[in-house]
């Protein structure tokens, strides 16, 4: 069989990086509520120009690198994201095109905080039915862009930021040892649009608009639908908690990660956090994470990694790897 296996990574963040004490000047809040409920101590945020395409094209180069692959060698790039620089066409052919990439296809995947996951999952599709041979899998999100910096809700939680993975395809016998992508499992459901959501839209109100979210119940409903896709994911392969060398979940709440980690009995020295530098980066968050692991000298080659997020829509998922 073939089994898609990751064989680079990178990542990039915008230079500013914006610390909660800033919010101190601007909204009824501090650092201290911050953490305690969030777990979030400082952010990036894009510059006046740099866009969504930017980040990912930074962040598509760094996983080129670590890969030592060209443009040449792509047969897709898949862009998860949430902020695309135009309506159409999609930030993917825009990245293609400042790769030197003439070939191929390229399309962006919007599932929200749950891109990434979506996205790699796509790709996993891809390779295992012979389409692609090697693709470029991007989380990319300017969502400085979509906040309204009076709610202080909303505005304290978000940053920008890309990251990416090279995924190629490799012969496999199939069994659980061998590198690549194990499993994947994706759920959504649109009753909860209302819950986390942007109120505006070019078919809708032909603005932008500003994201808007019931924290309390994103909160309620997020670690039982994070359960539910890692359960399916041990269900899967025979595997379970106690096999997993890292838990990398998409960084949205401190409380979210470890109370997700809790319920599923995976030790917290397992659990890959990097909320409290990046702020939630919706699509670009959980490669974000990666990377930060990979270069630190943590994820190691042959480790098995369980990945999960959940977004706006809702949209959940999880995929588990060996790396």
């Amino acid at each position: 069989m073939i089994r898609s296996v990751i064989t680079g990574c990178g990542s990039y963040l915008p230079a500013k990086a914006m610390s909660n004490a800033e919010f101190e000047e601007r909204i009824d809040t501090s650092d201290e509520w911050i953490v305690q409920r969030t777990g979030i101590r400082q952010r990036h945020i894009a510059a006046e120009g740099e866009t969504t395409a930017d980040l990912a094209e930074n962040a598509a180069r760094a996983a080129m690198k670590s890969a030592g692959i060209s443009a040449a060698d792509l047969d897709l790039i898949v862009l998860a994201t949430s902020t695309p620089n135009n309506t159409f066409p999609a930030t993917a052919v825009e990245v293609q095109h400042r790769l030197g990439m003439d070939h191929g296809a390229a399309f962006d995947m919007q599932a929200v905080c749950s891109g990434f996951v979506f996205a790699l999952t796509t790709a996993d599709q891809f390779i295992r039915t012979g389409q692609a041979k090697r693709i470029l899998v991007i989380g990319a999100e300017t969502f400085s862009r979509i906040l309204d910096w009076e709610d202080r809700t909303t505005c304290v939680l978000f940053g920008d930021g890309a990251g990416a993975l090279v995924v190629e395809a490799a012969d496999s016998e199939g069994n659980v040892e061998e590198r690549g992508i194990l499993t994947t499992h994706l759920r959504s459901d649109g009753s909860h649009k209302e819950k986390l959501y942007v109120d505006g839209g070019p078919s809708s109100t032909r603005t932008v608009g500003y994201l808007r979210m019931e924290g309390k119940e994103v909160f309620r409903h997020a670690v039982g639908m994070i359960t539910d896709v890692i359960t399916a994911a041990y269900e899967a392969t025979g595997l379970s908690s106690d096999d997993i060398d890292w838990f990398v979940p998409h960084q949205a709440n401190k409380r979210i990660i470890d109370g997700s980690a809790k319920k599923l009995g995976i030790a917290p020295e397992k659990v890959v956090t990097t909320v409290d530098m990046h702020g939630n980066t919706s699509a670009a968050s959980i490669p974000l994470a990666l990377d930060v692991a990979v270069k630190d000298g943590r994820i190691q080659k042959g480790d098995l990694v369980l990945l999960e997020a959940m977004g706006g829509g809702f949209t959940w998922g999880s995929i588990l790897l060996r790396w």
